[in-house]
This record gives C-alpha cells, structure tokens and sequence, in this order.
C-alpha cells in the first residue's frame, strides 16, 4: 500500500510503524472472512480493511470525522484478522496507532468522553470495582434482567497454599478477577503448587494491580503506560530476587504484559526492565503445559476408568490470536478426563472485548448469542474459558455454568487425591 504520512506523525516512532504496516498490506480481503463484525454488519469500513483505510487517511491528513470513529470504535481488537492475514499485517499495533491518534487530533466530548472516564476509573480500581460489586449484589433482585444478568453472584475462593518450594513465580490478580471470580486465582496457586511451583505471597508485589489494556482501549494511551511502569516497580524486587514467571490467568491481560517492551519501548528508565518483565510473562497454561509428565503423574489415579464429562472451551480472542496459544489448553482438558465437545468457528469473538460489551451492547450480546449457540451446540455440561471478561459475558447470556478452565482441572486434582 502506497503511503504519504502527513509531517505531524511522519517521524515519529507511531508514524513510522504506522507506514511499515499499511505498506505490508495488499488489499487481500481475506481478513473480512474472519472479522466478528463484518460478519454481522457487512459494511467494508466495519472490517480490518475498510478500518486501515480510515487509518491511513487520518495519517495522511490529520483529520477524520464521526465515521472513522464509529468503525474504529465498533473494533473488537479480536485480532483474528492477524491470523488470517498471509502478509504478516500487525492489524493490532495499527489499530492502536489509529486510536491513539484520533485521541489527540479530536478528543472525545460529551457523553462520549464522560463514559469512558468513569469506566477507566471504575473497572482497572481493585478496591473501587469490588465496592460496586457489593452494592450490585446486594440490589441484584431489584435490577432489571439485562443488567442483573451482568452482577454475577459471590463465590468463595479457597485455600491458597503457603509457599513451599524452590522454584516461585508472581501471579498477576487482576483488576475485576479477584472481586468477580476469587476461586480462579485460587485455583491457579493450587494447580501450580501440586506441579511443583509456588506462587509468591500478594505482600511480595503490593503495588501490582491493573495490566493496563482496559485504559489503553479507552484512549488513555498514558494510563496503560503508567499502568506498566507500577506494575513493573512492584514486581522488580521478586524477579531480581529469582522468581521465574509472571503467570497470567486472564488471556487479555496477558496480551498486555507480554507488550510492555513495546509498550515502554521509548522510556529511557523503563525500556530494558518493560522488555524482560514481557520476556517473562506466562500464560497460566504455558507454565503448566511445560509439567506435563508432573501434571500426567497428579491425574494419572484419578482418571484411570472415570466417564469423560462433555465440556465446551471458548479460546478467548486474546489467546489465539492475541499470544497465539492454540490447543494447549484443550489438550491439558482432555488430559484431566474431559471429553470437548465440537464448536463451530471457533475463531470468532464472542463480543467481551473488554469494556466492549458496555460502549457496544448491541453487536456485543448479538456476538455473545451466535458464540452460545456454537458452544452449547454439541450438548456440554459446562462452559470453560481463560479470560475473566470472556467468562462474565457468556455467562451473562447462558445457562449453562462458565468457568475458567484452570478451577476445572484443579478440581479433577483434587479428585485424583481423592481416589
């Protein structure tokens, strides 16, 4: 794609990424027959690249209007595109230059602003959320059926293990996890500690909190970097110390702690330590899928003879496309004893996005429906997944119990000790 990027943005880092991307993309299209929501719209500037054009002329001229944001705004930064794309096009990076720079050239006003404001100030706050959630619990049954829908009820986390062996590793919480899903976390030092590994104590890393990717899809730029930085001062006494991963429960945030070297790429102080702290980042099923004979030998008692339970995995967006882990999950299911269940385009988003599902509800819960039916297609028992907002959103429109896929194989843990 031929390029001339406007003087504003032509030498600067974004501009230059920004024009080694437009320049790799060739007008394919195949990216549309993977988009959720070209899917649904069938309107070209609703699919990755209709929306690179807007990109590329808000680069070439400085100025868009209502609707390069309303295509910008309507993306669900699945990245599904990425995997389809056989020109390499780093779709995402793009997208967040687009963003970044519709930000600054024609700030939001109005509702449109306030918004998401109050939504960078209410979700990534740990104490301020978990208030929220107390308050939305305790109304639940005064709450009209949508949102009620939304508040998930409380449940009790479990015992975490007390740290024990010689190999360690820090845990990110999360933002909206420990107050919405306590049990996931929980789950997550269990399992990690039967394989041989200990999750460090909260106190070792008091300052961690948000990962930053719920401001940087809220064109707060500077709060996601400002995100990465605490996250960094807090952790960087552990991993010099000699903890040897970060593990990451939730999909979407580990897309965003493995960034940080990007992220941080400028910052002279935090460049170098943003780099190793991303080298570092682990999905929680890359650190167990690396124990296998460990996990093989914990589960071996406990299967041996059972009936497969029928599950259904929801590979969330941020998994596949975003850190491109593909199976390792299911094959880590189906060695603890269950039996999948078939789902159809399984490459599609079902609409959580983050705080998508509250900025776009209409594509979002029509999103969620088409994702419920391919799930719930092949007659599961249970939903599982591995993103808290993933798990929250299907739920929110399904029968069914959704969980994170690590409680379940903690589980089949504990009933192998048991047998």
């Amino acid at each position: 794609m031929e390029t001339h990027l406007a003087a504003f943005v032509r030498d600067t880092p974004a501009g230059r990424e920004a024009e080694a991307i437009l320049r790799r993309c060739v007008h394919c299209g195949f990216c549309t027959a993977t988009c959720p929501t070209y899917q649904l719209t069938g309107d070209e500037l609703d699919g990755p690249r209709g929306r690179i054009y807007l990109i590329k002329q808000l680069l070439e001229t400085g100025t868009a209007g209502i609707t390069t944001r309303r295509h910008l705004d309507r993306c669900l930064s699945c990245r599904a595109c990425e995997t389809t794309c056989p020109s390499g096009v780093e779709y995402g990076r793009l997208l967040d230059i687009g963003r970044a720079t519709l930000a600054s050239r024609r700030p939001r006003r109005g509702p449109d602003r306030w918004v998401r404001v109050l939504l960078g100030w209410l979700l990534p706050g740990r104490r301020v959320f978990a208030s929220v959630l107390v308050a939305g619990r305790l109304l639940r049954p005064l709450l009209p059926a949508p949102l009620r829908a939304r508040v998930p009820e409380s449940c009790a986390a479990g015992e975490r293990p007390v740290p024990r062996h010689a190999r360690g590793v820090l845990m990110l919480e999360g933002c909206v996890q420990p107050a919405m899903r306590p049990a996931i976390n929980a789950a997550t030092a269990r399992v990690l500690d039967r394989i041989g590994i200990s999750v460090l104590p909260v106190a070792q890393a008091p300052g961690a909190g948000c990962c930053g990717a719920l401001r940087l899809h809220l064109d707060d730029l500077e709060g996601a970097r400002a995100d990465a930085r605490r996250n960094i001062d807090a952790w960087w006494p552990a991993i010099e110390a000699g903890a040897e991963a970060i593990v990451i429960t939730a999909s979407g945030c580990g897309v965003q702690v493995k960034d940080y070297g990007h992220l941080l790429a400028d910052d002279a102080r935090y460049g170098a330590r943003a780099a190793r702290i991303a080298a570092l980042a682990r999905d929680v099923s890359e650190v167990v899928a690396a124990e296998q004979a460990r996990l093989q030998e914990c589960l071996r008692a406990g299967t041996a003879g059972a009936a497969p339970a029928r599950l259904a995995f929801h590979s969330p967006c941020t998994l596949q496309h975003g850190q491109r882990i593909r199976g390792t999950v299911e094959a880590l299911l189906q060695a603890a004893g269950f039996a999948l269940t078939p789902v159809v385009d399984a490459h599609l988003c079902c609409g959580s996005a983050g705080a998508y599902s509250l900025l776009e509800p209409g594509l979002s819960v029509r999103l969620r429906d088409a994702r419920l039916a391919a799930l719930e297609g092949g007659a599961p028992g249970v939903i599982a997944s591995a993103n808290i907002g993933c798990i929250a959103h299907l739920q929110s429109g399904s029968a069914l119990p959704v969980r994170h896929w690590v409680e379940l194989l903690d589980e089949g843990l504990t009933a192998a000790e048991r047998r």
